[in-house]
């Protein structure tokens, strides 16, 4: 049996172009260029039937290295929590404040792309501090 080479995460999603750009801002990922003959995907979706527009987007690691994040829409809503989520790692390697200043100041930004402050896990005896979130549609996911 053949190894997997690479993963791409699937997002479900109302928007799957407004979380793509989240997550792209979030993780400095990029966006696909939009479809030849179009300056933008905006373009492009305005000349979909409307059924067809905003029904799927992605982004991925400039370097190759990051799975691929697809997203596509669904038409029912999230109703419970994800069973997977996404970590962006904040604040490998420090610890106490530092690792709290780290993870304050990468909440602060993400908050201004979109994103919910959660809940803050202090560090006790076995785990280090992060800071739960949530993405423009309500996904959860950690700072840690």
């Amino acid at each position: 049996m053949a190894s997997v080479k690479q993963v791409q995460i699937t997002f479900d999603c109302a928007s799957p172009q407004r979380v793509a750009r989240f997550w792209s801002e979030a993780l400095g990922y990029v966006l696909p260029a939009p479809p030849e003959g179009y300056a933008s995907w905006e373009a492009y979706d305005a000349e979909q039937p409307p059924e067809e527009r905003d029904t799927w987007s992605a982004c991925s690691d400039p370097e190759g290295v990051g799975p691929r994040l697809f997203f596509q829409r669904v038409p029912e809503g999230k109703v419970v929590k994800n069973r997977v989520h996404l970590d962006i790692r904040a604040g490998t390697g420090l610890v106490g404040e530092e690792r709290l200043a780290a993870l304050e100041s990468e909440c602060v930004r993400l908050e201004a792309l979109g994103a919910t402050r959660g809940t803050l896990l202090l560090a006790d005896d076995e785990n280090e501090s992060c800071q739960n979130m949530q993405d423009v549609e309500g996904n959860e996911f950690c700072l840690d």
